[in-house]
């Protein structure tokens, strides 16, 4: 089959669209030709694409014009905007995680420890309804960027699934580290809430995606989730919290600790922490207990290489892994760190839906699962942890 080409065009121009233009040159199964970039931070952008020998564009609607495909690596706060923005001229819009959220009500003195959070569900749900009207009046679709529905382990676990009938019984996952690099991400009206969304959407995700597949592979339908419990917490932002120097601790009203209990409609439930306070680096990973196996789902760290290092220095030039304080002692340093967390598997399967139709495993319908499952998780933090019904989706 003769390769298809695809004009693509990246909006934004920080860490996540580092990461999508470097998994975009992995691309095999099509042709891809990179238009530009696009954000609003001109000389960021410039930058962007000088160092890539891409074009800069001077606004949204130009780049969109020009492409098949629109890369959303933009803050949440924008996420709505542009992948409607990229729909209403029938583009496929890849829109990196959480795919959108409650960023409050405008006001200067907005705070995220304030305000009823049925309004962050009200609205939330309220933008993914808006997003999803728009995609089913699209030639284009959302194709959702959540890179641990792609990870070579969860997808392993995938085919485990499919090929033994294997009953999911219970589902444990976590991501943390010791703080995200990204200054906005402090404040709730750009990221639309803390940990529980900015990292909990992730083995979220993954535990909502195996749970459609457990049900589609079984009854040709997909087991989705009924309710959920949860606790948030802003550890770092306590009167007794002492820094040490080691984990983030200027969040101006987000969460940085968090657990959801999700129950699914068959009975079977998941539990999902993450965190702002882990310290040697991120910690991915995801449990399977299923009725006729065990699956341990180690996605960072993982034992693929270890390296012990007796001086800093040694490794001054030397990337080892992300989030880690020391490159000092031993180390797990992934030979592929990009490949043991899915992103070149997630964007080529993605090109190859776009070029030949092929389905994708993270699509709308599982984002607004995602979402919707958060918000009531948020609903049930205020509440002290009740148990509050997910709509789905």
């Amino acid at each position: 089959m003769e390769k298809k080409t695809v004009r693509t065009g990246i909006v934004g121009a920080g860490f996540a669209a580092r990461f999508h233009y470097d998994a975009i040159t992995k691309v095999h199964g099509t042709h891809v030709d990179v238009k530009g970039v696009y954000a609003l931070d001109s000389e960021q952008a410039q930058e962007f694409a000088k160092d890539r020998g891409i074009r800069c564009y001077e606004s949204l609607e130009a780049l969109i014009d020009d492409v098949d495909v629109v890369h959303c690596c933009v803050i949440v706060a924008a996420h709505e905007e542009v992948a409607i923005a990229a729909l209403e001229r029938d583009k496929h819009v890849i829109v990196e995680k959480p795919l959108t959220g409650y960023l409050g009500d405008g006001s200067d003195d907005f705070h995220g420890d304030r305000f009823p959070k049925e309004e962050a569900l009200k609205y939330g749900l309220a933008s993914v309804d808006r997003m999803l009207e728009a995609e089913a009046k699209s030639k284009g679709k959302i194709l959702y960027a959540e890179n641990w529905v792609y990870a070579p382990a969860i997808q392993r676990e995938r085919e485990v699934i499919e090929k033994t009938g294997a009953q999911i019984l219970w589902i444990h996952g976590e991501e943390a580290h010791s703080g995200s690099h990204n200054p906005t991400y402090a404040y709730w009206k750009y990221s639309g809430g803390g940990v529980l969304i900015g990292k909990g959407c992730h083995p979220l995700t993954a535990a909502l995606y195996l749970k459609r597949v457990e049900g589609r592979a079984r009854d040709g339908k997909p087991i989705r989730p009924k309710t959920v419990t949860a606790r948030a917490h802003a550890l770092t932002r306590m009167d007794s919290f002492r820094d040490a120097g080691h984990i983030r601790c200027d969040y101006y009203d987000i969460d940085d600790f968090s657990m959801m209990h999700v129950t699914f409609e068959d009975g079977t439930l998941a539990t999902v922490f993450a965190s702002d306070i882990i310290l040697g680096g991120i910690h991915n990973w995801l449990e399977v207990a299923a009725n006729n196996h065990r699956t341990v789902c180690n996605i960072n760290p993982n034992t693929a290489m270890q390296v012990y290092n007796p001086k800093e220095s040694n490794f001054a030039d030397v990337y080892t892994v992300e989030k880690i304080e020391t490159k000092q002692g031993w180390t797990n340093i992934p030979p592929d760190e990009d490949w043991f967390t899915g992103y070149p598997q997630e964007i080529e399967a993605f090109y190859r839906a776009v070029a030949y139709g092929e389905p994708v495993e993270s699509d709308s319908r599982l984002a607004a699962d995602s979402i919707s499952t958060i918000y009531s998780a948020y609903v049930s933090n205020e509440r002290g942890g009740a148990e509050v019904e997910v709509k789905v989706y």
